[in-house]
């Protein structure tokens, strides 16, 4: 893994801005995967203070699969952070824990990164960068998709990140287009979270009164609102705010008979079908473009679920394809 922080080792001409904001970073691909290492360096050689806290093996598709009555080892990796450090850099701690990403997040949010690293106090959370596609009802399965979620539903503001393909690992496309859309997300963010632990409960600080873009905001601040970006096999360089597509799993089961004394059963998905609605996220990928997804954090009948009409309105995208609300 040493080639992916070299890449990124020598900063900016201008030099890192070391007064960037803090960022916590996690995963369901695991502390080793590239996309995690290679989105850790460049955000720590662009001179963001950086503190991570990642499965210690792949918990691809574990959702919001929590580990229950068992120990979970945790460990710092210095070996990592030591490879991807720039000299003079900003901080940089790096950790493992053997469990789920919401195991991952869950330890981080309730006082594991006070514990460890108090000098990073992060402003946002980005999950990813994820190897595969979390569209449409991936979303449902994702480990990705689910650590951010259990991170907003702490009160942190969050982002998933997935390259949107198995065809190769070449993650500079989605890296490049991802740290656009980070930028935005922290110039609109307070520096700490205001709403870390839910202080208020279930009680909005913000009036239903307000101008939509107010109340977008607050709720992506507030951990109520997450977004979920998608990186395609080739991009063209633009962006589309969009809705979840649909998309369908056909073949996915592989029975098997063994040795005549029972079934097999092994999920895959043998055939994708995406059906072709404009404005989703599987059309944004299908046409190249990188797909930016709002998603309620809590179900649509939770006190703080997103209602139709504001989640809508934070689809709407700006001339960029960024959502109009974070130009």
């Amino acid at each position: 893994m040493a080639e992916i922080g070299t890449r990124f080792h020598e900063p900016p001409s201008d030099g890192p801005n070391m007064n960037r904001s803090a960022v916590f970073v996690t995963n369901d691909d695991g502390i080793e995967s590239e996309g995690l290492q290679i989105l850790v360096a460049a955000l720590h050689s662009l001179g963001h203070p950086v503190v991570v806290l990642a499965p210690a093996s792949e918990q691809s598709c574990s959702g919001m699969r929590l580990t229950l009555r068992h120990d979970l080892k945790f460990q710092e990796r210095t070996d990592i952070s030591d490879s991807l450090k720039i000299k003079d850099g900003p901080p940089l701690r790096i950790f493992s824990l053997d469990g789920t990403p919401c195991d991952c997040a869950i330890v981080a949010m309730d006082g594991g990164l006070r514990a460890w690293a108090p000098e990073i106090v992060p402003t946002l959370c980005i999950s990813g960068i994820n190897q595969g596609p979390n569209l449409s009802v991936d979303v449902l399965h994702s480990g990705t998709v689910s650590a951010a979620r259990e991170s907003a539903l702490y009160g942190m503001p969050a982002i998933a990140i997935s390259l949107a393909t198995y065809e190769h690992s070449d993650y500079s496309e989605t890296l490049k287009a991802s740290l656009t859309i980070i930028e935005a997300c922290l110039s609109s963010l307070p520096s700490e979270p205001d709403n870390l632990g839910r202080p208020n409960g279930s009680r909005r600080e913000i009036s239903d009164l307000a101008p939509s873009r107010d109340r977008i905001l607050a709720a992506f601040a507030d951990g109520d609102m997450i977004l979920n970006i998608n990186g395609p096999e080739q991009w063209d360089g633009s962006f589309q705010t969009v809705s979840l597509g649909s998309r369908w799993y056909h073949n996915a089961i592989d029975m098997r008979d063994i040795d005549n004394i029972g079934v097999a059963f092994e999920v895959g998905a043998a055939t994708i079908e995406d059906e072709d609605i404009p404005g989703t996220d599987c059309n944004a990928i299908n046409s190249g473009s990188v797909s930016i997804t709002p998603l309620s954090s809590w179900p649509v009948n939770h006190p703080l679920g997103l209602s139709e009409v504001l989640l809508s309105e934070a689809t709407n995208q700006s001339s960029s394809g960024l959502p109009k609300w974070l130009d």
